[in-house]
């Protein structure tokens, strides 16, 4: 068992002083960065992917720009926005799902402290989910300006997350706040005002939507252009959620050019985890949510939401900048880990080897420039599983039965188990995981106690 997780070294914040005071010229050829992160969206529920649901703009984002086929996150969304920030899996916060504690210990570097020392402004808009108090809100963490849900997925309407000490969660710069409307709109509002505030510095904006996790609430707007082809009332709510969404999208985009700047920013679209199978309501939402037996679509992947096989871990996924990148598909695996340094890289950043990431330096995989890299090893760990993959096998390890084997290459949809035929290759993936875990901390409920 290791340390508490690294926080701000001697070398970043000597990096920190090198760096705030760069010249116009330079932050100008920076890219401003937009990173659009669905909540519980499937892997078969984007236009691209052949989906029933219509999704234009991000449909066409991913044609004109390189879709990541192969693109991991964690399979519930504390751990991923967790992994995204950081670099590093959640794991070695002692992170393994959802959670209304402080994750990061204050000081810790992330994504956007890093871009904010290279002269960026930085914000999020959306759900936080890393500590769902103010006074462990974003602007603790290298965020200028924050605005939306502290907590998980609101009521579309009322912003009120579920009853309990967390249910006041809406704020604007960490301070609990009163505002009208949908949740999907007012996230794209307020992205599309820093968008078209920020002249002189480039942006990093992090709009971290609601949608598609229930409560799922839809004005007829958006539902009405699934009348007569979507039957099942649930799924047509959440196809709705979806076509709601990426119309925020296109509204972000054409503010990016409508301000010149689509050229030089790139957008990185992704989802926190796979599709979530059903939900029923429980009464932890006030409001008359309806029941919703249908929703996400991970097919013909297997497993979902909050499951480490890969419904639960492979998201639809692209990156995409104009200027720069040429429309392409990456079917080579990544994880959410690698945006950190791949992003810190690409504006010239450096980091600290004391924060031990996890992640890598993808760009070269993106690009192109490399298209057969050495095989790499990921790792999944939640309350109820393990996961770890090297290469093209895969070992599943569930806490109620014994381990599970796979040969993506060949069984990308997890089919067949093959763990009794190859003992040696099961004990090579058993002997990573093992060593994977020394750096992993204890669960946030033993170290703080569950007041979620």
């Amino acid at each position: 068992m290791t340390g508490p997780a690294p926080t701000l070294s001697a070398g970043f914040l000597l990096l920190t002083l090198l760096t705030s005071s760069l010249a116009a010229d330079e932050q100008a050829r920076l890219p401003n960065i937009l990173l659009l992160v669905a909540d519980d969206l499937g892997w078969a529920d984007v236009g691209y992917h052949d989906s029933e649901i219509q999704t234009p703009h991000i449909d066409r984002l991913a044609r004109d720009g390189v879709r990541l086929e192969q693109h991991y996150v964690t399979p519930l969304c504390s751990s991923t926005r967790a992994a995204l920030l950081s670099g590093r899996y959640p794991s070695r916060y002692g992170l393994l799902g959802p959670t209304n504690h402080q994750v990061f210990p204050f000081g810790s570097v992330t994504l956007a402290s890093v871009l904010k020392s290279r002269g960026y402004v930085t914000g999020i808009t959306g759900k936080w989910h890393l500590g769902s108090q103010p006074q462990t809100g974003p602007l603790q963490f290298g965020f200028d300006r924050s605005h939306g849900s502290l907590a998980g997925g609101v009521d579309q309407y009322t912003h009120f997350y579920k009853d309990g000490p967390y249910k006041r969660t809406w704020h604007q710069n960490d301070q609990f706040a009163d505002e009208t409307g949908h949740a999907t709109d007012l996230f794209a509002r307020q992205a599309i005002h820093w968008i078209k505030a920020d002249r002189k510095q480039p942006f990093f904006i992090y709009v971290a939507f609601t949608a598609v996790h229930i409560p799922l609430q839809e004005p007829r707007r958006w539902l009405k252009i699934y009348d007569g082809k979507i039957d099942d009332p649930s799924r047509k709510l959440y196809a709705a959620c979806a076509t709601h969404m990426d119309h925020a999208i296109g509204e972000m985009v054409a503010a990016v050019e409508d301000i010149g700047e689509r050229e030089n920013t790139l957008i990185l679209f992704l989802s926190d985890n796979g599709g979530s199978f059903s939900w029923t309501k429980t009464g932890q939402y006030g409001g008359g949510h309806l029941p919703c037996p249908v929703l996400g679509n991970n097919r013909p992947l297997r497993g979902g939401k909050a499951q480490v096989y890969e419904g639960g871990i492979r998201v639809p996924a692209f990156v995409n900048w104009p200027a720069v990148l040429k429309p392409a598909v990456v079917d080579r695996p990544l994880h959410v880990v690698d945006w950190f340094p791949t992003l810190a890289q690409l504006t010239g950043s450096d980091h600290d080897e004391s924060l031990k990431l996890d992640g890598t330096n993808i760009w070269p995989l993106v690009t192109g420039s490399v298209d057969n890299p050495d095989p790499r090893t990921f790792y999944w760990k939640t309350e109820r599983a393990l996961a770890v993959r090297h290469g093209n096998w895969k070992l599943v390890v569930p806490s109620d039965k014994p381990a599970e084997l796979f040969n993506l290459a060949d069984d990308p949809e997890e089919k067949e188990d093959l763990a009794r035929q190859n003992p040696e290759q099961v004990a090579e993936l058993q002997k990573r995981l093992a060593a994977l875990r020394l750096d992993d901390r204890p669960p946030l409920q033993e170290r703080r106690g569950n007041t979620s």
